[in-house]
């Protein structure tokens, strides 16, 4: 009987539609052409049909395919990184030049074992792609970058469209579900990201049903808002293989939909929540007001 409670069974309303048309199998293709990486891939994505076939939309992961932490949420690769290749900002620019996106993502694997985190990667691939696709606008979702304030700095003076770091989950899961990272310096992160750059938005992103109470969630946002995070998105956790930490609890739409009025009315400009929102997803509708603005501007 224990056995059984072990694992929950999936609900009908996560079962994903898969679509391998032309505009999936060319983005495919051109990822492996470039040596390029997609968080969309290593991290088991749901939604990489829907990007990849229907909206033609990516989140590269750069600074290799390795992570240095052991997130026990997570299923990219971890370990020790070899790989710094000082010309992947370039192979991404022309990359999202050829597929002329109007947003690209941009995120990386932790790495602990550089001084920098690998925050100047991260800018120069920024300022690649300002450079190839002026009118293309840039998230960014860095890890912590070691909490170092310089790294960050290094990362904002880019100017990336918008700045999006995950909080991940609520305060009181953090140390079962996060390797090496921290509440507090997430929350200090996102705080000094809006003090550098003011008129940048912030962004973070919450997992939800693995212990967490309504409660807990309502005081993440909270705390989100605390340190002016802009937008928030909310989507199902799904354990990625048996290694990994089981979901407690699969929620319902309708609770996906009061949590997005609660964000709103505590004064989130945007949130995405739902069974298989993730951070990067639908990221393109969440800048149309920055694209406006750039497009304005030049």
């Amino acid at each position: 009987m224990a056995k059984k409670e072990e694992y929950l069974r999936k609900p009908e309303w996560l079962k994903i539609k898969l679509n391998t048309n032309e505009n999936y199998t060319d983005l495919k293709k051109m990822m492996r052409e470039k040596n390029l990486h997609t968080v969309c891939e290593e991290a088991k994505c749901p939604n990489i049909h829907e990007c990849w076939a229907v909206r033609r939309t990516a989140t590269f992961m750069i600074l290799g395919s390795v992570c240095t932490r052991a997130c026990r949420f997570c299923a990219v690769k971890t370990g020790l990184p070899t790989e710094l290749d000082l010309a992947e900002p370039e192979r991404v620019a022309d990359s999202v030049a050829l597929m002329n996106l109007k947003h690209a993502v941009i995120t990386m694997v932790a790495r602990d074992d550089l001084k920098d985190g690998g925050a100047k990667v991260l800018a120069e691939t920024v300022r690649a792609i300002r450079r190839k696709s002026p009118f293309t606008t840039v998230e960014v979702l860095p890890s912590d970058l070691s909490g170092e304030y310089d790294n960050l700095k290094i990362l904002m003076d880019a100017k990336p469209d918008i700045l999006n770091h995950n909080i991940e989950t609520v305060r009181e899961l953090t140390p079962r579900v996060r390797a090496r990272a921290t509440y507090e310096r997430s929350l200090q992160f996102l705080k000094r990201a809006k003090e550098m750059q003011p008129n940048i938005p912030t962004k973070s992103s919450l997992m939800i049903g693995l212990g967490e109470t309504k409660e807990q969630i309502i005081a993440t946002m909270d705390d989100l808002r605390a340190n002016d995070v802009d937008i928030i998105t909310i989507g199902q956790y799904l354990q990625p293989t048996k290694k990994h930490l089981k979901v407690q609890k699969y929620y319902h739409p309708d609770e996906f939909n009061e949590l997005r009025e609660i964000a709103l009315s505590k004064g989130f400009s945007h949130c995405e929540a739902g069974p298989l929102v993730r951070s990067s997803y639908h990221a393109d509708e969440q800048v149309n007001a920055a694209a406006k603005q750039r497009q304005a501007q030049a």
